[in-house]
């Protein structure tokens, strides 16, 4: 039976023999299903949403549809035509990561009494559950219980009761220190009503309960240790499922679905992997897999000829999954078909699919925004865009990451900078026996084009706002500092320069410059009097040449203070030597306001104001040309930053564009 097909037709003589017989006698009306039953019911899942309630851009301050989930929620309603029988969930990152989210969070924070702006919107098209993902645990224990409406017996957390989504969330595995408790509820039952279709093709209404499970990636105690140690612990996502799934079970549920915030991974496993699908797949129990995390899709390509995985179908070790996009991009939908057997609903692998829909077939044709979402976030959204524009200096030099990852630092100078002069001034009051170690800072650019031809830094010249800084920096992180050695800096630079793939000189067709499956938020540039090299034809983890530190080699032992942020320094990323032990200074401050006050020291911003770019690439003359995708035209760019070396081979007809880096002295 496809997707789209239509329940069994009626016979006449069956049908009047169910008249004849009387109502009273239908063997369903006393709550049994008899076996042969059918029914059709659609899991439908958004997840990483990341706040971004409207189809708009802070940055530019202008209208984005390829964005939002006023426009998932067009595609939800008709999903919900499609399919009468249907469960909605989400799975996680939905509270953080837009400025209306910051506003809400750290500008003017929410009430008790006030519900978030994206669980408004969600709350008006009607979710019946959803799992807190990583950035959930950005703003703090506190922020999270409150807004979530989830008393928490955590340091920090609220014994009251305030206003939060209205469907359940659930999490098993995170625990509050004091208790050893869960700090959500890790499981819970979901009944609705369905239609369903007896072998005779009379349709029936019959009870479907649904039991739902949550899970976080483990890391979350490296990545938001600051909030969170001392005060909750964290367990594997296959072990969590192991202890909770037979108190579930013994609920007799219909289905289960677990809802988990991570991506697909068939390395081995370990209580701590961030992208534990595959392995939770393997748990007996588990009917239907929601994914995310990762910000891709699945089925998709990306996941093509993983081992027991479907990645056109939609399967994991034989079991349904969908993950659906991020920045409500994307609505994914798990199409099932039921048969009841031996008393129980049963899943028809050969008749069920995933699939992921886009609010976009391309940047021009969208689906309509849902009308009914912009005016219940109207008068936050006026806040949240009026605070992004509060003025605070000026410059003279265009910021951008349009080419970051060939050379241009504009974009991340102002952050090393600002992190630089922050932590000189503030380490000598808690360590004054480190005043004299050399303070260096580390940036990546956290918009490299992974979401389109318009996720890129751009700060033009002329007035400086905070959106200008919240542009540059893209997430609340606040800012850390860790002591390595020369050895942990090489060590540290090398990891980074997986970003780029290794290049053959004697090969004659196109080589990819970017490693696709190395996210530029890990591509860390250090800057603060070191020059170094990357040498592209090396392989991985042999590519620093040269190290230098004003102009002398960097020794093994020589001794620095690197600023970055609790992030990468409590292991996200998995960089050598950082797993959060040495740490000299955790600062309470975000980083993005730590930028924003030094430019509002400075004032005016120029290029004398910044350390040059701090590395470049070793001289490699190659047979065929070096080549990497951005957003088109936008050569002027590159050659305005001093990039002479880059041209632009074709238009993808897009908004993307396929550019020739040389490589040659």
């Amino acid at each position: 039976m496809s997707a789209r097909s239509t329940p069994f037709a009626l016979p006449l003589l069956a049908l009047a023999a169910l008249l004849l017989a009387g109502c009273s006698a239908l063997p369903w009306r006393t709550g049994h299903v008899p076996d042969g039953a059918r029914a059709k019911v659609a899991i439908l899942e958004t997840t990483d949403i990341h706040a971004n309630v409207l189809s708009y851009d802070y940055y530019q301050l202008k209208a984005d549809p390829t964005v939002g989930f006023e426009r998932t929620a067009t595609l939800i309603k008709r999903a919900r035509t499609e399919y009468p029988n249907h469960f909605l969930f989400d799975s996680g990152d939905t509270i953080q990561g837009s400025v209306l989210a910051d506003y809400q969070a750290l500008v003017k924070p929410v009430a008790c009494d006030q519900e978030l702006a994206v669980y408004r919107a969600m709350d008006a098209i009607g979710y019946d559950g959803g799992t807190p993902g990583n950035h959930e645990f950005n703003y703090g224990l506190g922020f999270l219980s409150q807004v979530t409406g989830t008393p928490m017996n955590v340091d920090g957390g609220r014994s009251t009761h305030c206003a939060g989504p209205h469907f359940p969330l659930v999490l098993a595995n995170v625990y509050s220190a004091r208790d050893g408790e869960p700090i959500f509820k890790p499981w819970t039952i979901v009944q609705k009503t369905i239609d369903a279709y007896t072998p005779d093709g009379s349709r029936i209404s019959v009870p479907l309960k649904v039991g739902i499970i949550g899970f976080t990636p483990p890391p979350i105690m490296q990545w938001d240790q600051h909030n969170l140690a001392g005060k909750v612990t964290v367990s594997g996502v296959v072990e969590a499922a192991r202890k909770y799934l037979p108190e579930l079970q013994a609920q007799h549920p219909d289905l289960i679905v677990a809802l988990l915030h991570g991506g697909l991974d068939t390395r081995p496993y370990t209580s701590e992997m961030e992208n534990a699908g595959w392995y939770l797949a393997g748990v007996p129990g588990i009917d239907v897999l929601l994914l995310g995390h990762s910000h891709t899709q699945f089925p998709g390509p990306r996941y093509a000829g993983m081992k027991d995985v479907d990645a056109r179908r939609g399967f994991v070790r034989n079991v349904p999954a969908v993950m659906g996009g991020f920045f409500g991009k994307d609505l994914g939908v798990v199409a099932l078909v039921l048969n009841r057997r031996d008393g129980r609903w049963v899943v028809d692998l050969d008749n069920s699919h995933s699939e992921v829909r886009p609010i976009c077939t391309d940047k021009h044709d969208c689906v309509p925004a849902d009308p009914a979402i912009a005016p219940l976030v109207a008068n936050v959204q006026r806040a949240a865009v009026a605070y992004v524009n509060t003025p605070i200096g000026s410059s003279t030099l265009r910021m951008s990451s349009y080419f970051v990852d060939e050379g241009n630092m504009t974009a991340l100078a102002p952050i090393n900078a600002a992190q630089i002069d922050y932590v000189r001034r503030e380490l000598p009051r808690e360590h004054t026996e480190l005043a004299d170690v050399p303070v260096l800072s580390a940036a990546a650019a956290f918009r490299t084009g992974f979401g389109g031809p318009g996720d890129y830094t751009d700060v033009a010249v002329g007035a400086l706002t905070l959106r200008s800084a919240a542009d540059l920096y893209f997430y609340p992180n606040t800012l850390t500092a860790v002591k390595i050695d020369g050895a942990g800096l090489k060590a540290w630079l090398e990891q980074s320069a997986r970003r780029f793939n290794r290049i053959d000189p004697a090969k004659a067709g196109e080589q990819a410059l970017i490693n696709s499956r190395f996210t530029g938020y890990n591509f860390d540039q250090i800057q603060g009097g070191i020059h170094y090299v990357i040498d592209l034809s090396q392989p991985a983890g042999q590519r620093i040449t040269t190290l230098t530190f004003h102009g002398k080699p960097v020794a093994p032992t020589q001794p620095f203070i690197v600023v970055t942020n609790n992030y990468r320094a409590s292991g996200g990323g998995h960089f050598p030597g950082l797993d959060g032990s040495n740490i000299v200074l955790a600062a309470p401050d975000g980083t993005r306001e730590i930028l924003a006050k030094w430019i509002e020291r400075k004032q005016h911003l120029g290029a004398a104001d910044l350390e040059p770019t701090s590395w470049r690439f070793a001289p490699l003359k190659t047979c065929g040309p070096v080549v990497f995708t951005g957003a088109a035209g936008k050569l002027d760019v590159a050659k305005a930053a001093g990039l002479h070396n880059i041209r632009q081979l074709r238009d993808n007809g897009d908004g993307t564009a396929v550019y020739a880096i040389d490589l040659a002295p």
